[in-house]
């Protein structure tokens, strides 16, 4: 039988655990529930809480994948839960990003990986970013050269190393996804890579590796020895 949350058990209620035993003492959907305040009359805001969540198979990406629209299908969530639901999520993946762009050094394809999956891994279509590095490899600045469709992006390598120029880069590292999830890379990869490789070379700038990105992985140039 449903029981409304402020007839619970004091330290029970998501608000009061959250001040009586801290925020990680809470759940997902008592987080959740939280934001949205209320559920419905069939079902208090935690319990509709947890069905959202098993709808995401309560996995927190795949719940922020979500459009608005899709969230205002359970009953008890209208457009403003929606968009409060949305909104904690997306400034979750921003602390992600940000708490990445910190990384001092890159050492390793992984490294890039951990910075770059937040923002392009679980896009729909294709970008293409490159890292611009300094002599110590620590990321200095970051940007989005291109986008495309479902199957590919035009590079435009003048503006790629305007940009470094500006910055006074001394390395890029290249990095693109594929939203089909295919980890492997096209000729037209292979050959956008030894463009810009070679146009690196007349300025001084080395290309360190071509990154491509999927939802899950991820594939390195200089790993698999495709550089």
């Amino acid at each position: 039988m449903y029981t409304p949350i402020n007839q619970w058990a004091e330290d029970d209620r998501p608000r009061e655990k959250f001040l009586l035993k801290g925020k990680s003492s809470l759940s997902d959907s008592e987080l959740l529930a939280i934001l949205i305040g209320s559920g419905s009359r069939s079902e208090s805001a935690v319990q509709l809480c947890q069905r959202i969540l098993a709808s995401s198979q309560n996995n927190l990406n795949l719940l922020g994948k979500l459009s608005i629209q899709q969230l205002t299908h359970f009953k008890g969530i209208g457009e403003a839960k929606a968009i409060a639901i949305a909104a904690a999520l997306e400034l979750g993946r921003r602390r992600r990003e940000e708490e990445l762009v910190q990384l001092k050094k890159v050492t390793s394809s992984k490294a890039v990986f951990d910075v770059m999956h937040s923002i392009i891994g679980e896009l729909h279509h294709e970008e293409f970013w490159v890292l611009y590095l300094n002599n110590s490899n620590k990321i200095i600045y970051k940007s989005q050269i291109s986008k495309g469709g479902l199957i590919g992006t035009v590079v435009d390598i003048r503006i790629l190393f305007k940009l470094a120029l500006e910055h006074n880069a001394t390395s890029v590292i290249l990095v693109h996804n594929h939203p089909s999830g295919k980890l492997s890379a096209s000729e037209a990869d292979v050959q956008i890579t030894k463009k810009i490789k070679s146009a690196g070379e007349n300025l001084d700038i080395r290309v360190l590796d071509h990154i491509i990105i999927t939802e899950r992985s991820y594939l390195s140039f200089v790993d698999n020895g495709i550089f």
